[in-house]
């Protein structure tokens, strides 16, 4: 919806708040024009079902009004008298409505100093959950939101298993766009695993489906910091189009609040010209220098005077760290014809040559295509995935000859833009323009594959091209001006992340927060809760930061123990006095 559009909502909802509940506000000693005026209706229905003025913030904050409009609802009724089961079960399942035929059928009396503790057990536990859930949902959406590490994309610095806060105050909270949804919960139901918004996510009816007509416009906070180079950021994945993970099915639309949330280091800000050579990242032509706490993970090949064996894995760092078998072909094969094209389809990725073979990573299982290509696996010889600093330790030690780094160099379809003109590796590709709010660039056939998806996806204007001529919402454009800021979002682990390099640029609106604290971690958290071994050593530590991660768990045991021996001294007091 547009402002327009949803101050013709809002109207309607308080022209049907007033016709609802006037004589009501009559009965309770107020005037019948108080019930019509918007903000000030409900500061008068705070005072007339005796709840405090500030319960209206809430029915004014999205998710949370959801919340708070049932208990309105319960909380009105009740001060006319309607206590029963059958009256609770009426106003919701009727959704308020249940108003009307107290307002206009009932000779109800208002009840002035009613009591406002619930009057069982089981009422007092039903105030206690909804007022939890409340105040769960305002910081779960507004301050701080629980994340688990489920991939290895940010190894070294974040595990798979590591359990976090993410901070969203500090860039500012992202207000929900996506209104009517479920709290405390993301993209889908737990259990019954199904949607938990009110969207049409089909492609087809996306754009004129009125679910979607429901949503508010992006709208950020005010937060303390911006986001800078070397941040780790979760945000939500522009490409995100699974209905649900692990799960084969077709592709669907999903407001940006409801796509899928990645964590990955931002290494690329508005307005950078931004390069990566052999995997090193480049801000205007200078190497970006990552702070001390990120150790960037990259493919090495390792050869070694014998035959590798597990001593050898043991060495690198285990079975983690093997990315592979490497294979060599005689060069006199790649002569042969369909020898080259047969080695791209499989996709062989050339490491090295030498005068009689050239080394490949990959798999052949055709035993025809092996036999054909004369392809044969070195055993002393394996791609491992280490940082620099762990191979220049490991040169030279036991049966091991020699560390090299290894960069792709072979174009690969999947990096971005996937143009076939505008070819790269996830290793070398570039120098590309990081848009930058407010900037004007020069549009050409060429450079508009960086860009189509800004333009037509995140910026939302149709975008077509007849000839050598770029139509934007059907008029001939030279030039484009970017709406908002988009950021490079990349894995310390370089081989085994997608990231910006697949899937491009990160806007501004999909940013979510900074993850901030450690608070639990766990080894082998994807073979089953049995198999967990709990990290010590990495619970309570902060993300950010320089140097070596500290926990600061012992301090809170401490803490914790000293308030328990604080209370109960303090208890033992006041029973003796």
């Amino acid at each position: 919806m547009n402002g327009t559009q949803w101050l013709v909502f809002i109207l309607i909802i308080q022209v049907i708040h007033f016709l609802g509940t006037w004589k009501l506000y009559v009965k309770a000693g107020r005037k019948a024009w108080e019930a019509a005026i918007p903000v000030y209706n409900a500061i008068v229905l705070m005072q007339i079902i005796n709840r405090p003025k500030w319960w209206v913030i809430l029915l004014f904050i999205p998710i949370i009004n959801l919340l708070m409009f049932p208990v309105i609802w319960v909380e009105t009724i009740r001060s006319f008298g309607k206590n029963t089961l059958l009256d609770t079960w009426l106003v919701l399942l009727t959704f308020g409505f249940y108003t009307y035929y107290i307002n206009y059928a009932l000779d109800v009396k208002y009840i002035e100093d009613r009591s406002l503790q619930p009057k069982t057990v089981a009422g007092e536990w039903v105030s206690s959950i909804v007022f939890a859930v409340v105040a769960a949902t305002i910081v779960h959406t507004y301050f701080i939101q629980p994340y688990v590490i489920p991939t290895s994309s940010l190894e070294k610095t974040l595990l798979v298993g590591d359990f976090l806060f993410v901070s969203k105050f500090h860039y500012g909270a992202r207000l929900p766009m996506t209104v009517v949804s479920a709290p405390m919960v993301h993209d889908s139901l737990p259990i019954v695993n199904t949607k938990s918004y009110l969207a049409d996510v089909e492609k087809e009816t996306y754009k004129t489906s009125w679910k979607n007509k429901l949503r508010l416009p992006y709208l950020r906070l005010p937060g303390f910091k911006k986001v800078n180079k070397n941040d780790i950021v979760v945000f939500s994945w522009p490409a995100d189009t699974v209905y649900q993970f692990f799960k084969k099915a077709k592709g669907v639309i999903k407001p940006i609040d409801k796509k899928s949330n990645y964590v990955k280091r931002n290494v690329g800000s508005p307005g950078d010209s931004l390069s990566v050579i052999n995997g090193d990242v480049y801000i205007n032509s200078e190497k970006l220098i990552l702070n001390d706490r990120a150790k960037p993970e990259f493919h090495h090949i390792i050869t070694t005077k014998n035959d590798m064996d597990n001593s050898v894995i043991k060495l690198v760092g285990g079975m983690d760290t093997y990315s592979g078998a490497v294979l060599k072909i005689p060069n006199q094969t790649l002569e042969k014809e369909n020898a080259t094209e047969l080695i791209r389809r499989l996709s062989l990725e050339p490491l090295k040559k030498d005068s009689l073979y050239s080394y490949y990573t990959g798999i052949i299982n055709d035993r025809k295509v092996v036999d054909y290509l004369q392809a044969a696996n070195v055993k002393n010889m394996a791609l491992f995935n280490i940082t620099v600093d762990e191979a220049k330790k490991l040169n030279g030690q036991g049966e091991i000859v020699s560390v090299e780094r290894f960069s792709e160099k072979n174009a690969d379809s999947r990096v971005f833009p996937q143009d076939k003109n505008l070819t790269g590796t996830i290793d070398n590709f570039g120098p590309i323009y990081i848009p930058e709010a407010g900037k004007t660039i020069d549009l050409t056939i060429e450079t508009l594959p960086y860009y189509k998806k800004v333009i037509r996806d995140y910026e939302n204007h149709t975008l077509s091209v007849s000839g050598n001529q770029i139509l934007i919402d059907g008029k001939p454009s030279k030039t484009y001006t970017f709406q908002q800021n988009y950021y490079w979002m990349m894995g310390d682990n370089r081989h085994r992340s997608e990231d910006s390099r697949v899937w491009g640029y990160v806007p501004e609106d999909h940013i979510v927060g900074t993850p901030i604290f450690i608070w639990f971690s766990v080894d082998n958290f994807t073979e089953g809760i049995s198999n967990w071994k709990v990290r010590w050593d990495r619970v309570f530590t902060t993300v950010n930061g320089e140097g070596e991660p500290i926990s600061y768990f012992k301090y809170f045991l401490i803490a914790l123990v000293g308030y328990f021996v604080f209370d109960f001294v303090r208890k033992k007091r006041k029973k003796k006095a």
